[in-house]
C-alpha cells in the first residue's frame, strides 16, 4: 500500500543548529487553527498571500482518491525554521475601534509578520479589566450586544461568535486599574479565574485557549497610588506587571534641538527615568517580576542594566522603530514619527542598539498601535501617539541589527521568539527534541523539488535516500502544539504598507528597502500563514518522492 500523501518541506535550516532538515505536515484536516474549539476544513493556510500553496494543496487532495494523493513538496533551501515568532505588546482596538484594528485584521497582520502568539494590550474600550459590565460604560453596547458581560469573556469567545478562524494564537493583558483610569486597582477575583500557566495550557478548561499573562495600564504607567496593591494583585496570580515606564502631562516629541526647530513642547528623557527606577524598587522591595515596556533612552538602559547586575527580577524590551530611527525623523515623518514614549536623540538610539547587544534588552516588542490615516493627519499637537509595526517588524529589525553588524539572526530570533514567548509563560519549541531519522516512505533525497520534478520527468531514478533528519507534524505529542515560523532572512523586499493586512498604515517605514522576509507560520501541524512562490512549490506521488535522488 502507498504511504499518504502528506506536504514536505525540504531542506530548511534550524535556526539555532544550522542543521538542515525535511518537515512532514498532514495533507488531510487538522484541528490546528487558533482558536483550538474550531475545526479546520482542509490543511490550506488560513491566509495565502501567493495562493499557490493553497492551489497545490487542493490539486493535490482533489485529483485522486485518498490512498494515491500526491504530496505537496516545498523547496526550503534558504529558508530558516524558527520557533513562532511571538509580540508580547500589541493594540487591538477590537472592542471599542475597530475602524482602526479588528481582532481579524489585526492577527492577520501579525500572521503575515511572521509571528504566532501575541499580547492583546488592556486599552481596549471598555477596557480589558474583568469587570461585568452595564450599558452606562462607555463602549459596553458592543460587548454587551455580543452576549458578553466583560471585555475578558467577549475576547475570549471571539472565533466563536465571530465565526472567523483567526491565523495566531494570542493571550491577554488585564489592566491594572479599574476602567484603566488609575483610580482603583482592578478586582483580582474578576480576572482570576482567567489567568493560566505553562501547566495548564493544554487542559480542557476554554479560557485556556487565550488566557490572562499580565497586567498592565498599557498607553499610561501604573499610578504610584495603586502600585502596591497592583504587586500583591500580580503575585497573588502569579503573572508579571509589564509597565509603561513613561509617564509626562504636557510634551508631543523628545525634548532636544528638534523640539525647539518645531515650536513643540518636548518630553525629557527623565521621565522615563522616574518610572524605570520607580518600578526597579518595586522589583527589589517585593521581589515581583516586573518587565519594563518599550524603553528607549541611554539612562533608563543604564539603571536597567544595573536592576539585573543585583539580580533582580527585571526584564525589558526595546521596539523597532526606537533602533532604527531618532527625532530627527520627525522632520521626514511626522505624525508617523509620533509616539509614546518618543523617537529618542541619536545618542539614545545608538544606547538602545547597545543595551540590545549586551543583553540588557530581553526582547523586542512592536507595540503595534493601530490609527486612521484621518487622526494622524492632524497635527503634531493633536495627533494621536503610536504606529504600527507587526508586519514590518522582522525587516526592519533583521536590516537594523543583523545586517548592521550588531548581532547574528539566531540571537534577533531569541529577541523575537524565544524570550517573550518565556515573559508570556509559553514553552518555547525545541526543535531538535523532535527530529527523528528520515523514513525512505515519506521523503525524497537532498535534490530539491523542482530538481526532483526533472528527474521524475525524465524516467531516471537514483535509490539514495536523504540523510536528513525529519521533524515528522503528523506525529500527535500530547500537550504539545509545535507553533513555528518560516523566515527567509536573506530576502530583499520593500514596505508597502497598501499591501498590509491591518486597517491601519501609520508607519514610517514605507517604501523602506529590508532584508528578512516572514514566509510562513505553521500553528501545531497546519499552515496559519504563506507566501510561499509558486516557483518552490511541486506535485509528487508519495512512491516516487521515496526513490528519487
Amino acid at each position: 500500500m502507498l504511504p499518504s500523501a502528506s506536504i514536505i518541506l525540504k531542506q530548511i535550516t534550524v535556526w539555532d543548529t544550522d542543521e538542515s532538515i525535511d518537515v512532514i505536515l498532514p495533507l488531510g484536516p487538522t484541528a490546528s487553527v487558533a482558536d483550538q474549539s474550531q475545526q479546520s476544513e482542509s490543511a490550506v493556510p488560513i491566509l495565502d498571500e501567493s495562493n499557490a500553496l493553497t492551489l497545490a494543496i487542493r490539486a493535490a487532495t482533489q485529483s485522486r482518491s485518498y490512498n494515491e494523493q500526491e504530496s505537496v513538496v516545498v523547496d526550503c533551501s534558504g529558508y530558516i525554521l524558527a520557533p513562532g515568532l511571538c509580540d508580547p505588546h500589541v493594540h487591538f482596538r477590537d472592542p471599542g475601534q475597530t475602524q482602526k484594528e479588528s481582532m481579524l485584521s489585526g492577527c492577520s497582520a501579525a500572521a503575515s509578520g511572521g509571528y504566532t502568539n501575541v499580547l492583546i494590550m488592556p486599552n481596549t474600550v471598555p477596557a480589558l479589566d474583568g469587570r461585568k459590565l452595564n450599558r452606562s460604560i462607555d463602549g459596553a453596547q458592543e460587548v454587551m450586544d455580543a452576549g458578553f458581560d466583560s471585555v475578558v469573556d467577549y475576547l475570549q469567545h471571539y472565533a466563536q461568535f465571530s465565526g472567523q478562524q483567526l491565523p495566531v494564537h494570542y493571550d491577554l493583558c488585564v489592566a491594572a486599574s479599574e476602567g484603566r483610569e488609575g483610580n482603583s486597582a482592578s478586582q483580582l477575583q474578576d480576572w482570576q479565574p482567567y489567568v493560566c500557566h505553562a501547566s495548564s495550557r493544554n487542559s480542557s478548561e476554554e479560557f485556556n485557549n487565550h488566557p490572562i499573562v499580565a497586567i498592565s495600564d498599557d498607553g499610561s504607567a501604573i499610578t504610584d497610588g495603586i502600585l502596591e496593591e497592583v504587586a500583591k494583585n500580580a503575585q497573588r496570580a502569579g503573572i508579571p506587571i509589564v509597565d509603561h515606564c513613561e509617564h509626562h502631562d504636557s510634551g508631543v516629541i523628545n525634548e532636544g534641538a528638534i523640539s525647539r526647530q518645531l515650536h513643540v513642547p518636548g518630553i525629557p528623557s527623565l521621565t522615563e527615568l522616574t518610572i524605570v527606577k520607580r518600578d526597579i524598587a518595586l522589583a527589589r522591595r517585593t521581589q515581583q517580576h516586573v518587565h519594563l515596556q518599550h524603553v528607549s533612552t541611554a539612562a533608563a538602559f543604564e539603571a536597567i542594566r544595573q536592576a539585573k547586575h543585583e539580580g533582580l527580577p527585571v526584564s525589558c524590551e526595546t521596539a523597532p522603530h526606537y533602533i532604527a530611527l531618532c527625532d530627527e525623523d520627525v522632520l521626514e515623518h511626522g505624525t508617523l514619527a509620533k509616539m509614546n514614549p518618543p523617537l529618542r536623540s541619536a545618542a539614545d538610539r545608538q544606547a538602545t542598539i547597545e543595551a540590545v547587544c549586551d543583553g540588557t534588552v530581553d526582547m523586542l516588542a512592536t507595540d503595534h498601535a493601530p490609527h486612521t490615516i484621518t487622526d494622524k493627519q492632524l497635527s503634531l499637537l493633536e495627533a494621536p501617539n503610536g504606529i504600527i509595526g507587526l508586519e514590518s517588524a522582522y525587516g526592519v529589525c533583521h536590516s537594523i541589527l543583523v545586517d548592521g553588524g550588531y548581532i547574528d539572526n539566531r540571537r534577533l530570533i531569541e529577541l523575537m521568539s524565544v524570550s517573550p514567548a518565556r515573559l508570556m509563560g509559553e514553552p518555547s519549541v525545541n526543535i531538535g527534541e523532535f527530529l527523528s531519522d528520515a523514513s525512505p516512505a515519506d521523503l525524497s533525497s537532498s535534490t530539491t523539488p523542482l530538481e526532483a520534478a526533472n528527474t521524475h520527468n525524465s524516467g531516471t531514478h537514483n535509490s539514495a535516500i536523504s540523510s536528513r533528519r525529519v521533524l515528522d507534524l503528523r506525529i500527535p505529542r500530547a500537550g504539545r502544539n509545535i507553533d513555528l515560523s518560516i523566515l527567509a532572512p536573506n530576502d530583499r523586499w520593500t514596505i508597502e504598507p497598501e499591501r498590509f493586512y491591518s486597517h491601519a498604515r501609520n508607519t514610517p517605514f514605507a517604501s523602506w528597502s529590508v532584508t528578512g522576509l516572514p514566509v510562513a507560520t505553521i500553528l501545531a501541524a497546519s499552515f496559519a500563514f504563506s507566501r510561499v512562490p509558486s516557483t518552490r512549490i511541486s506535485l509528487h506521488r508519495p512512491d516516487i518522492i521515496g526513490s528519487e535522488s
